[in-house]
């Protein structure tokens, strides 16, 4: 039986050794059942002198005091089976004969009694230190020399030194979650728990998903700033969304790894998925629509990140095309949230689709009593003012086309968002004053740039009126009065 038990302990879980445990015991209780259930006390009792009887008699109280041994032996097992199982243990770990060394110190065998009490052995206490400092200095090392050698590559020293910033603290935390987990399972005298198993598991698969995800943030992050850099047009929107679609997928795998881990039966949650798709595109089909209104926002090439719009009576600046929904940053510094629904399915203005020409629009009114001549020059001296303006785009006014152009018969003017016209005439007969047109762009979109230029021209206007004996008219009545 003894045999048996020392082969069994080479089973790797507590759970499985006590359950082999017990076969042997009711093997053993099996075999010697016949002889067990034979009373021989009787024979004991009997004063018959008889050499046959001694030699009986002895042989009875040795066949009693086998069946106590194997009594005890069997309450010996089970009372120190666990002891049995942690020491079977420490021989596999070739740390056995450390133990009984630490043991015979007479410090020891006074402290150990008193441990025993809280589950604990002066040599468990010194391995448990032992390995937290051992894994607390192979990190270290590992994290010194992957920080060496990485950072000596060139090409991926970028990439190197914002991964290991980020890292850092994920790897910190799964250290300490080694060393519990470590320190837990020596306390348990090398044995598992199956609650505190699927813990640590679930708590080693967060972290690595953690990490994941700030690796692959970290990336995006650089590429993002190269791209920037080197000014390769790709549209900020595109990325955002494609790095929020990944961390997306991150967040799911990872739900689907913790899920799995706590022993939930994924195919039958994926298939209710599938069962349960329909109801929940119906329940949820403002959300879908959105969604594919972001599809849509983010291949056309309507607006983008940091441009100027006006949707559905809304109007600011791009800050972020996200999957439901694109915020607009106010003039007046609110932040509005727009569906990308209401985007895809509106008519958008966009007031940066143009690369030359905001537009002046001005009516001035002159006086009735204004004479034409003087009307007719100032009208020219205006044309010509804004003509050699620097700031007023003409149609001597440069510019280099850098948009690509498909085979379609459509204005490259219009296309790149050029304005060059430059009017100015004798408008109307109003009621109160004789109207001019002055109609123009300037060569800057920037509204400060505009409005400096707009100001230049209003004070060259002024300073024509009066060279020409010219008033600005203002809303009047004339009554004549009859003789």
């Amino acid at each position: 039986m003894i045999i048996e038990v020392l082969k069994s302990l080479d089973y790797t879980k507590s759970e499985d050794f006590h359950n082999k445990l017990n076969d042997i015991v009711i093997n053993n209780q099996l075999l010697n059942k016949d002889i067990l259930s034979l009373d021989y006390k009787h024979y004991l009792e009997l004063n018959i002198k008889s050499k046959i009887l001694d030699m009986a008699k002895k042989n009875i109280v040795e066949f009693y005091k086998l069946i106590d041994i194997n009594t005890d032996i069997i309450n010996h097992l089970y009372s120190f089976e666990e002891k049995i199982y942690r020491l079977n243990k420490y021989s596999d770990f070739n740390l056995l004969s450390v133990v009984l060394f630490v043991n015979d110190f007479d410090i020891v065998k006074v402290l150990n009694p008193i441990l025993e009490i809280y589950g604990l052995s002066v040599f468990k206490i010194i391995l448990m230190v032992a390995i937290f400092i051992f894994i607390l200095f192979i990190r270290k090392v590992v994290y010194v020399y992957l920080k060496k050698y990485l950072l000596k590559a060139k090409k991926s020293r970028i990439y190197s030194e914002a991964i290991l910033d980020k890292i850092s603290k994920p790897l910190e935390l799964i250290v300490v979650l080694i060393n519990i987990d470590l320190t837990i399972y020596i306390y348990n005298d090398f044995i598992t728990n199956e609650l505190v198993v699927k813990f640590f598991n679930i708590s080693y698969a967060i972290l690595m998903i953690w990490l994941i995800y700030r690796v692959v943030n970290v990336i995006a992050t650089i590429k993002i700033t190269q791209i920037s850099n080197e000014n390769i047009r790709i549209k900020n929107g595109i990325i955002n969304v494609g790095i929020k679609i990944l961390n997306f997928a991150i967040l799911v795998v990872g739900i689907l790894i913790v899920l799995k881990l706590y022993g939930v039966n994924l195919t039958a949650v994926l298939s209710g998925l599938g069962i349960g798709g329909i109801a929940v595109a119906l329940a949820s089909k403002d959300s879908l629509s959105n969604f594919f209104g972001t599809i849509s926002v983010l291949l056309s090439d309507v607006f983008s990140q940091g441009d100027w719009i006006v949707v559905d009576g809304k109007e600011g600046v791009v800050v972020e095309i996200g999957l439901r929904v694109t915020t607009l940053r106010t003039f007046d510094n609110a932040l509005i949230a727009v569906p990308n629904a209401v985007l895809a399915n509106n008519e958008v203005k966009n007031w940066n689709k143009r690369k030359l020409g905001r537009r002046i629009k001005m009516s001035l009114g002159l006086k009735y009593d204004s004479n034409h001549k003087d009307i007719k020059k100032a009208i020219g001296e205006i044309r010509e003012m804004l003509d050699k303006h620097k700031g007023i785009a003409t149609k001597n006014t440069a510019y280099e086309y850098t948009k690509a152009h498909s085979a379609k018969l459509v204005s490259k003017d219009d296309a790149d968002g050029v304005k060059k016209t430059l009017l100015v005439y004798l408008d109307q007969f109003s009621d109160s004053s004789i109207n001019i047109l002055v109609y123009c762009f300037t060569k800057s979109v920037d509204w400060e740039e505009w409005l400096r230029v707009k100001e230049d021209v209003m004070y060259k206007i002024m300073e024509i009126f009066e060279r020409n004996n010219l008033e600005f008219a203002f809303p009047s009545l004339s009554v004549y009065k009859e003789n």
